[in-house]
């Protein structure tokens, strides 16, 4: 049983396989995941928020925090990235994002 759920490949809670590369990981699943943002991937969310933001052209207003259900966003921290996700409601941060794909762009 174990083989064979290794062997099928990790599926996302939208039921979309994950992929992972040295440059990109996540899911095709526009559809899910339509908002993109680019900038930096920094550690930190705000106020419980998030557990890593995007630092991004424009100051501190332009930030988006972002958590994932898909893929782990440690690896890509200190990297400039696009990301694409979805928009979630939040208290504290200005624009939350649920990512489901990343991809580093330098």
């Amino acid at each position: 049983v174990t083989t064979g759920y290794l062997l099928s490949g990790k599926k996302s809670q939208t039921g979309s396989k994950v992929t992972k590369t040295n440059t990109t990981a996540g899911t095709n699943d526009e559809s899910t995941f339509k908002d993109p943002a680019e900038g930096v991937l920094e550690n930190g969310g705000i106020n419980g928020e998030g557990t890593h933001h995007l630092t991004r052209d424009g100051g501190p207003t332009q930030t988006a925090y972002l958590t994932s259900t898909v893929i782990d966003l440690g690896s890509f921290v200190g990297k400039k990235v696009k990301v694409w996700g979805q928009t979630i409601d939040a208290k504290h941060a200005g624009w939350l994002m649920d990512i489901g794909k990343v991809q580093v762009v330098e």
